[in-house]
């Protein structure tokens, strides 16, 4: 599950999945993220943004495999990790639609479908002393979806060959010099701490919402086809 909290003018979402350290995405926590990103957009003003977090050393471990594999056939596991698939990109729409600056903050390992999830964010902090961004689908023998190529497309370009092809584990000191991430923090609370600071100076900038989730939109537009994200015209108030 995850949790929404509001300090200041920057709200928080945080895994927080109880029986799971790995928080890997099952459809109870992809329904409560989902249902936070709404609650989140809701509430939005120009003054806001969103830090997404998570407790203990994973931030996501991808999807929850182990819950596709208890189907009673293979028919079944495999319409269970297509719902898990479907989930996950509902939400990567209603994140990439929201009109404030998102900062994912890794306090811990991110990978597969939670790599995904931490770059769809606007900017991506990471620990350093512990935890990798790593694609293992092409260890696992198991293709991509669309939308996992259009991210890498979008936030990786220059690295997505040994990341996506070359399965390899990232780091945080490696990860910033390949451009994945915008900065790496000598432990979990310092990169939280940072991204709080990252958010609270974003804020202040106090956006136009509409207008920052439309030129996202158009800043990514590979990315958000494979959503079924559409940017919409923006009549201009000046």
């Amino acid at each position: 599950m995850c949790t929404l909290e509001k300090r200041g003018s920057v709200f928080v979402l945080t895994l927080t999945s109880e029986n799971d350290e790995q928080h890997r995405l099952n459809p109870a926590l992809l329904s409560s993220l989902l249902a936070a990103l709404s609650q989140l957009n809701s509430q939005a003003t120009a003054s806001s943004a969103l830090i997404t977090a998570a407790h203990g050393r994973f931030f996501c471990n991808g999807f929850d495999f182990r819950w596709a594999q208890a189907a009673a056939d293979q028919p079944s596991a495999r319409r269970r990790l297509r719902r898990m698939s479907d989930s996950l990109r509902a939400v990567l729409a209603a994140l990439l639609s929201l009109p404030m600056p998102t900062v994912a903050a890794l306090s811990g390992h991110a990978a597969a479908a939670g790599t995904v999830l931490a770059l769809a964010h606007d900017y991506v902090l990471m620990r350093s002393d512990r935890g990798v961004i790593y694609m293992p689908e092409v260890d696992l023998g198991i293709t991509l979806p669309d939308y996992f190529a259009a991210v890498a497309t979008a936030k990786m370009a220059a690295a997505r060959r040994d990341v996506v092809l070359g399965g390899r584990k990232v780091r945080a000191v490696e990860a910033v010099a390949m451009g994945i991430v915008q900065s790496a923090h000598d432990s979990a609370e310092g990169t939280v701490e940072a991204a709080m600071r990252l958010g609270e100076e974003l804020a202040q900038r106090e956006w136009v919402g509409d207008a920052y989730a439309e030129i996202r939109k158009t800043l990514y537009p590979q990315f958000c086809a494979t959503l079924g994200l559409t940017p919409k015209a923006i009549v201009s108030k000046i």
